[in-house]
């Protein structure tokens, strides 16, 4: 068999099985939750690109080790949910290095992590002063997770014990020029009414909008093409 058919039907044959073990997997290791997460994925992509192209590797080992570095998580997953003590011994704890207000240089010690290191993560959540945190937790998957001081948190129409109308997702009523009628009946408005929606936007018929989108308050947002004066 020539070298390059053999090569294509090694990938093809690599892509699929990586594909359905990402599916199988499911969402937690695709987002790499935690380093160890992310070491898995790291070690299946390499074991399906050698088995890809190096013709050293029989497929029948190459499958085998897929097999195994995509049961054994789906295997300690499954643990996981059932214990917490197996949780831990895997994916390790949170750890906190701020409670109220004090740094804890015992904590950051044990995370390895400097003064420099906990700022940038302070400052990547919009926060400069350290004194502003009521607790900030650094998670399994290394994100730093903060709460703030009650006196430095948003103003919110719950704190200010103000009544707002409950919201909805927003429907897309036409993408791409085409009109989405199921979204229309759904929000209880007729075709007649976006024409002249999108008109007053500066476009003739329903072809001339790239996007439009309605929100639970009714209001219409209109986006033309570039090309529509």
């Amino acid at each position: 068999m020539p070298e390059l058919l053999l090569i294509l039907i090694r990938s093809i044959i690599s892509f699929i099985l990586l594909m359905v073990m990402a599916r199988i997997m499911g969402k937690k290791q695709i987002s790499q939750l935690t380093f160890f997460d992310y070491c898995v994925g790291i070690t299946i992509g390499s074991i399906a690109a050698t088995m890809s192209v190096d013709q050293n590797v029989k497929i029948a080992n190459g499958l085998m080790a897929l097999l195994i570095w995509g049961l054994f998580p789906f295997i300690l997953a499954y643990l996981s949910i059932k214990s917490m003590w197996f949780t831990k011994i895997v994916d390790g704890s949170p750890t906190i290095l701020i409670q109220s207000g004090e740094v804890l240089d015992k904590n950051m010690k044990k995370t390895f992590l400097s003064i420099e290191e906990l700022m940038l993560l302070l400052r990547e959540k919009g926060t400069f002063k350290v004194s502003d945190v009521e607790m900030a937790i650094l998670e399994t998957n290394g994100q730093l997770s903060i709460l703030l001081k009650s006196d430095q948190q948003p103003m919110t129409p719950h704190v200010s014990n103000v009544s707002v109308p409950p919201e909805q997702g927003p429907t897309i009523l036409i993408m791409d020029g085409k009109l989405l009628k199921k979204g229309i009946k759904e929000r209880g408005y007729s075709e007649e009414w976006l024409l002249k929606e999108i008109q007053n936007k500066g476009a003739m018929d329903f072809n001339q909008v790239f996007l439009a989108q309605i929100d639970s308050n009714g209001k219409v947002y209109v986006d033309l093409y570039d090309d529509i004066d």
